[in-house]
């Protein structure tokens, strides 16, 4: 296979922006499972199920094959480098089994090794897994296992297109921990149409009795071209409601923070620091990784591209030895610097001052003032959020990034 020409990554750039030799850039492979049993209706991820690929040619088999060329392309190009976390993420990777998942692992080993005490996580829907399919991610080698539970309500499942009673996500949490996976996470989504605050509540109640060291949550988007878009427009569901968000979010971030889950990130809580999603933080950081699969996002030293979407096609080009990228983009200086700034706001360790101009530390002291920013974390150079700052992160990114001098 011909590889896509990509910079070679700068092992100077260190997570605070600062040129540092002595910290490398973390290095993560990303590889998206683009199949799925049904499609949810708020969903508008890159997958398909067995209907919409029927007579395309597209199978597990066939996009595991491609994904092993396309893996052997990306060690060409990236050379001698150690991978520090894998995610396998879609779409429903439990849905292809935990031997395929074994499969990808063992061609990140083949093409890439992976660095000492790496993380290893996959994405997995409740009702494709069992106490034999963990079994299985232990033996294969996966550290770390999140699972798509939403809400423990039945009529918020309903409304969101899923499939699972609303007590499978806990059970498969608690045989996904006996089974002897390290770290357990639960996604959770909220401000839903018809849910209440008692609802939510009671999915807490749920994710905290399974024992998880990790909870996502996210508000509810509905996108454009959805199902649930379409019912929003059709007036059959009402649209999100934003306040009813940011209430629901702090019930969320109390609970959690009184069962002894620390925020790290917007949107994300841990036990402790080794509970955190670092192929995420990888993100955040400013880190390089290579995305396998139909769809899939990579990062090195600047340059971005994505791959084509549809799985008969990835594979297809693959198998004639092409690239299967779809576009690219070069980041500038500025375009990183602007990135730097909205991704490690999210975080709880907060952002270096030196990172913003005079006009964005002056923005900086008056949304501390606001009660956006923490104000004794600002006195030691860093811009962390506050709790009311978390939910107008968007309004403090923007301020910090076109403040003008006053």
């Amino acid at each position: 296979m011909e590889a896509a020409e990509v910079a070679a990554p700068d092992p100077a750039a260190n997570l605070d922006g600062v040129p540092d030799p002595e910290v490398p850039t973390p290095f993560g492979v990303y590889v998206h499972v683009p199949f799925c049993a049904s499609r949810c209706g708020y969903c508008d991820f890159n997958t398909y199920t067995a209907d919409e690929l029927a007579d395309s040619g597209a199978s597990p088999d066939g996009w595991l094959e491609a994904v092993r060329r396309e893996l052997a392309g990306a060690a060409a190009v990236v050379g001698d480098r150690r991978v520090d976390t894998v995610f396998v993420g879609g779409g429903t990777p439990s849905l292809i089994g935990a031997q395929r998942l074994g499969a990808v692992l063992d061609a990140v080993r083949a093409e890439f090794g992976l660095a000492e005490g790496a993380e290893v996580t996959t994405e997995s829907n409740p009702e494709s897994t069992s106490p034999e399919f963990f079994a299985g991610l232990v033996d294969a080698g996966y550290t770390r296992v999140s699972l798509g539970m939403q809400s423990a309500a039945s009529h918020v499942l309903a409304v969101l297109d899923r499939r699972h009673t609303p007590g499978r996500a806990v059970a498969a949490a608690r045989e996904a921990r006996a089974a002897g996976i390290g770290h357990v996470n639960l996604d959770l989504i909220y401000a839903t149409p018809g849910e209440t605050d008692d609802d939510l509540r009671a999915s807490l109640d749920a994710v905290l009795s399974a024992g998880v060291d990790h909870v996502s949550a996210y508000s509810l988007i509905v996108e454009d071209g959805t199902a649930l878009a379409r019912r929003v427009r059709r007036g059959e569901l009402p649209a999100p409601d934003d306040d009813v968000a940011a209430a629901r979010y702090e019930i969320l971030d109390d609970a959690l923070s009184e069962a002894g889950l620390r925020w790290y990130e917007v949107s994300n809580w841990a036990r402790d620091d080794a509970a955190a999603c670092r192929h995420n933080l990888g993100y955040w950081l400013d880190g390089d990784w290579w995305g396998a699969g139909p769809g899939a996002h990579s990062h090195l030293a600047g340059r971005r591209w994505w791959n084509v979407k549809h799985p008969a096609r990835y594979a297809a080009m693959l198998a004639a030895g092409e690239a299967p990228e779809a576009g690219h983009e070069v980041l500038g200086p500025e375009e990183r610097a602007t990135e730097r700034v909205m991704l490690r706001l999210r975080l709880a360790t907060g952002l270096p001052l030196d990172l913003l101009d005079a006009p964005g530390r002056a923005a900086a002291g008056r949304a501390a003032a606001e009660g956006l920013l923490d104000g004794a974390a600002l006195e030691t150079g860093r811009a962390v959020l506050t709790r009311r700052g978390r939910l107008l992160a968007d309004r403090v990114v923007t301020d910090l990034l076109t403040a003008v001098p006053v």
